[in-house]
């Protein structure tokens, strides 16, 4: 019986799509393989191309082709594809749809579900990006787990008995490293770290700009778009050559013009050259290593096997590099290119009733908590940074800490949600924020209770109670859309729907956009991170202030956003600076 659920591996170079039959995985083939390049594009009459041929046009038209988008998910800021611009999670969307229809080729029957992986270090926002793009694809999903995760179900299916494993993925725009518990059927990550914007890519950069130096020594100091993406798509292809053979030869006919004539590239690089450029990027996936094992608890030699995960393990140098840490050779015998999509079909197998031995563990790799009065190295702060949940805390979990109010008759309260491990909480990441009205308006030192709670899909729940009448109010940060962003789903899915020849049966109606009272922010395309944080700030004030200042407030958001749609950047700036200064005396 085949799953009615997919498991997709939405990668930064390439991206795979799996499913579970028969006690098996199978790996999806398409045009290109088992890899779908991870690149859109638009051809010359703006038809939509999603994979190879995407790939194929990036060295012709780079100005209307997208590659590397997973770098950007959870980015507000939208991207250009020739005329167009799209959210980077529509992007994905794109890519997601693509891998659905060649799943439902395959199986002759549609797909509506899937288990998606993300990076393990992956933030808040990338990982609501993540499931909004699924959501936009037309696909539920049901579960996101892990890469390192997902790889060591592949790894370590039909474990028995004891041992620890440290799990290195290198892809090819982010890092992951995770130390993993096995203990007969249950796989428990104990420590996870990591870096997102560290991979491959980075790799093929260094190999770029030796070969832009290399111009330069000719006397070529400008280089084209369209060059500058032949170059790009070179160095990659040397990067891969490299991990096989000692040298690669890089050669590009007619790369551009040069003192009146065709200019060819044609140069040689050697291993033990790469290797050279690379070794400060590896090192500093080393440093993650170290961490993630202190943070166990653990040294080298507590672990008994380093699993490898990710295109850019392939690299000689990084699998000689782990081999002096741990004293070992890596495993690799799973191909690290198509290892975590075959384990979220694995988990989506599991999600269906399938009798799949393996049962996951996971742990939060960042840490939540609020805001308080205090002190920090003995010197009074406003914005003391209380954990709740800790990094690498197993879950699902739940954690509560009691709060005092700071003032007689106190009649409200702001709780607002960090994640991050500074001690400061304004050198966090705010995820979340909302506001108790109406307290009991008690002497000070009334005790408020925060309770946090964080299930295994990465949703946040956030209650604040008033113990001494039960008083309470919520909030979830999940990885599902906003009510504001449910109101543009509608329409980025018929744009995706469009472009990949939906007939008009496929096209939702679309809501009605609300321009009056709004208290949400949403995520609308063209309005930055800060902006829509200071008009968060505003509409919580908005209840809480005179008629006129609310009025005020008013005005101020709806210029802001007005001039943010609109890309006039000098409004902007003029709206941002009145309305952070009416927050400021506001809050005074």
């Amino acid at each position: 019986m085949t799953t009615a659920i997919l498991g997709i591996d939405l990668g930064t170079t390439n991206s795979e799509v799996a499913f579970y039959e028969d006690g098996k995985v199978t790996v999806i083939e398409g045009p290109d393989g088992k890899l779908f390049p991870s690149y859109v594009g638009l051809d010359d009459q703006q038809n939509l191309l999603v994979g190879g041929a995407a790939r194929n046009q990036y060295v012709l038209y780079p100005e209307r082709t997208i590659k590397s988008i997973k770098r950007l998910m959870g980015s507000s800021d939208p991207v250009e594809m020739g005329d167009s611009r799209y959210m980077p999670q529509e992007i994905s969307a794109m890519i997601l749809r693509h891998l659905k229809q060649a799943a439902e080729e395959c199986l002759g029957h549609s797909i509506e579900r899937a288990v998606i992986t993300v990076p393990a270090f992956f933030s808040d926002q990338q990982r609501r990006a993540t499931r909004e793009a699924g959501e936009i694809a037309g696909l539920e999903v049901v579960k996101m787990i892990n890469e390192p995760t997902a790889a060591t179900l592949v790894y370590e299916s039909n474990h028995v008995g004891s041992k620890r494993v440290l799990v290195y993925d290198l892809g090819g725009g982010t890092f992951d490293v995770s130390v993993v518990q096995l203990q007969d059927g249950v796989i428990e990550v104990v420590a996870s770290h990591g870096n997102n914007q560290l991979g491959g890519d980075d790799f093929d950069t260094l190999v770029e700009e030796w070969i832009l130096e290399q111009l330069q020594e000719d006397g070529i100091q400008d280089v084209s778009r369209q060059a500058q993406a032949r170059i790009k798509r070179a160095s990659e292809e040397a990067k891969k050559v490299l991990s096989v053979h000692p040298f690669a030869q890089i050669e590009e006919e007619y790369l551009l013009e040069h003192d009146g004539g065709p200019y060819n590239l044609n140069l040689e690089l050697e291993r033990t050259a790469f290797e050279e450029m690379i070794t400060p990027l590896i090192d500093e996936t080393l440093d993650s290593v170290h961490v993630v094992l202190k943070d166990a608890g653990l040294t080298a030699s507590d672990i008994d096997e380093v699993l490898l995960v990710g295109g850019s393990t392939n690299i000689p140098r990084i699998q000689k590099v782990l081999e002096e840490v741990f004293s070992q050779p890596p495993r690799r015998e799973v191909d690290p290119d198509l290892c975590v999509a075959s384990g979220a079909a694995l988990q989506a197998a599991m999600l269906s009733g399938e009798q799949v031995q393996s049962i996951l563990v996971d742990v939060t790799p960042y840490t939540f908590g609020t805001s308080a009065i205090g002190d920090i190295d003995g010197e009074y702060c406003t914005d003391v940074f209380v954990p709740l949940i800790t990094k690498n805390s197993p879950v699902p979990i739940t954690r509560s800490e009691v709060f005092y109010t700071v003032t007689d008759n106190q009649k409200d309260v702001e709780v607002k949600v960090y994640q991050g491990e500074a001690s400061h909480a304004l050198d966090n990441l705010e995820v979340g924020s909302f506001h108790i009205q109406g307290l009991s308006q008690r002497p000070a030192g009334s005790e408020i209770i925060a309770t946090f709670s964080l299930n295994t899909d990465g949703i946040l729940q956030v209650q604040a109670m008033e113990k001494a009448t039960g008083m309470a109010k919520s909030i979830t940060i999940d990885n599902v859309l906003s009510r504001d962003s449910e109101e543009s789903l509608a329409a980025a899915r018929n744009r995706i729907n469009r472009l990949f020849g939906a007939d008009s049966a496929d096209i939702e109606e679309e809501p009605e956009e609300d321009v009056g009272e709004d208290n949400g922010t949403g995520s609308e395309p063209g309005i930055s991170a800060e902006v829509l944080s200071l008009i968060e700030k505003a509409r919580n004030l908005m209840d809480t202030v005179s008629e006129d200042d609310r009025e005020d407030l008013v005005d101020l958001v709806e210029q802001l956003t007005t001039a943010s749609k609109e890309n006039d950047t000098a409004r902007v700036e003029e709206a941002l600076e009145e309305l952070t200064e009416i927050i400021f005396f506001l809050e005074s």
